[in-house]
């Protein structure tokens, strides 16, 4: 793997994450790492920060007689998680996130699941408001160990570009 590395001083050097806008490229699918077992101490502490009440994510009596015989991971959780995922690859010089479109849970997840995660850069423009930043959209899919699609979402960023990035930095 090769890591990006810039000089912030003398013999002094700091790991770079993330893309400018200009570094995306329409089809390039990034496989994001690392992967993420989801265990029941995730499951229930996210579930019960986000108040989430449905006793199928932290009662098992409850979710034994389901039709899933377990309980199942929160999808907010799922969802997060793989979010999460991607940032160091797609969002990590971005400015904003500006929106997720068309989430789709395709699978449930069940404690001890392990998800990996991948996208594909699908569109990119520049911003017609905001001078030296673009607009990235990607494609995200979320497995589980089987290679099962658990999670599908599009996601839009607002990136700017190395050059305004770099100008910014010496202001």
């Amino acid at each position: 793997m090769v890591r990006k590395t810039r000089e912030v001083g003398e013999n002094r050097y700091r790991e770079e994450y993330g893309r400018f806008y200009d570094e995306f490229e329409i089809g390039d699918v990034y496989e994001h790492r690392p992967n993420r077992t989801i265990t029941a101490v995730d499951n229930y502490w996210f579930t019960l920060l986000t108040m989430n009440t449905h006793p199928l994510h932290f009662d098992n009596e409850y979710a034994s007689g389901t039709e899933w015989g377990q309980e199942l991971v929160n999808s907010a959780l799922t969802l997060s998680t793989v979010l999460g995922m991607t940032v160091s690859d797609v969002s990590y010089q971005a400015v904003a996130n500006l929106g997720w479109e068309e989430v789709r849970m395709t699978n449930p997840v069940f404690h001890g699941d392990t998800l990996s995660a991948e996208s594909e850069v699908v569109s990119k423009r520049e911003s017609e408001s905001r001078p030296g930043q673009g607009i990235v959209k990607t494609e995200t899919t979320g497995f589980n160990q089987h290679g099962d699609v658990v999670i599908e979402f599009t996601r839009s960023v607002l990136v700017p570009t190395r050059e305004h990035a770099e100008s910014t930095d010496d202001e």
